[in-house]
């Protein structure tokens, strides 16, 4: 099937689908005066349950501030973000901080891995913060690496794994206590080719489900095919929407 491309002002309506994120008119900027740096202009897209979707766009375009303003690490100065039904940017920051412990995941291009934890002990981080005993928690992380080929390195501190190997402790830990969204910015970029898209096929797998999302911004076009939406960006707005789905609304 042809992918369907479509400027987001004439973006139809997806009948079927359940809205996940929804942002409207966001705005964000870094610094003052003469420093001032607009790097969200008013951005309005709408992420799917059940899919994939990729932030492309050239550097310094506002992929990453527009992944962590949807994620509650940046506050947006205008606009709204909601996610699964609840307004992200009318919480306070205590409810924000349970909001993403209890309903996001991150995968980042750095695997951010402490080297003095075993694999396993790594990939359970999220779920101690949430107060599960260290014993259980770990447990579950084992599972989750298990899960995805990497059961005789659940023992393994990060010096003794390859890059791959990091970033699959990476997506465990960002998976281990289920989230409802996944969002990453740029997972692949550190790896090799064939590691990338195995990295990418454990995205989809593990976090592509009826009642979960997936957002990624990425440059690597090696790996667009991945996406079912491709949000387009460029000087801080979404200018192009890629449906590769072909499930155009009547």
């Amino acid at each position: 099937m042809n992918p369907v491309t479509m400027t987001v002002s004439d973006r139809p309506a997806r009948p079927g689908l359940d809205v996940a994120v929804r942002i409207r008119g966001v705005t964000k900027h870094f610094g003052a005066g003469d420093q001032k740096v607009l790097a969200l202009r008013g951005v309005d897209w709408d992420v799917y349950k059940g899919q994939m979707s990729l932030i492309v766009g050239p550097s310094g375009c506002g992929k990453t501030t527009l992944l962590s303003v949807i994620a509650g690490i940046l506050d947006c100065d205008e606009g709204e973000v909601n996610i699964f039904g609840s307004e992200v940017t009318a919480m306070r920051d205590r409810q924000k901080t349970r909001f993403r412990a209890e309903n996001i995941g991150f995968v980042f291009q750095q695997y951010n891995l402490l080297p003095a934890l075993t694999a396993a002990e790594n990939a359970a981080i999220p779920l101690v913060i949430a107060g599960w005993r260290k014993e259980k928690a770990v447990q579950r992380a084992r599972d989750v690496l298990s899960s995805i080929g990497m059961s005789k390195k659940t023992e393994s501190l990060p010096s003794q794994l390859s890059g791959g190997q990091q970033q699959r402790v990476a997506i465990s830990r960002a998976l281990v206590h289920e989230p409802r969204l996944l969002v990453c910015d740029e997972p692949t970029a550190a790896l090799d080719h064939e590691t990338g898209l195995t990295v990418m096929e454990l995205l989809r797998e593990s976090a592509v489900r009826a009642d979960r999302a997936v957002v990624v911004v990425t440059h690597d076009n090696r790996v667009f095919h991945f996406g079912d939406r491709i949000a387009r960006m460029d000087d801080g707005v979404i200018v192009e929407i890629e449906d590769r789905t072909n499930e155009a609304a009547a």
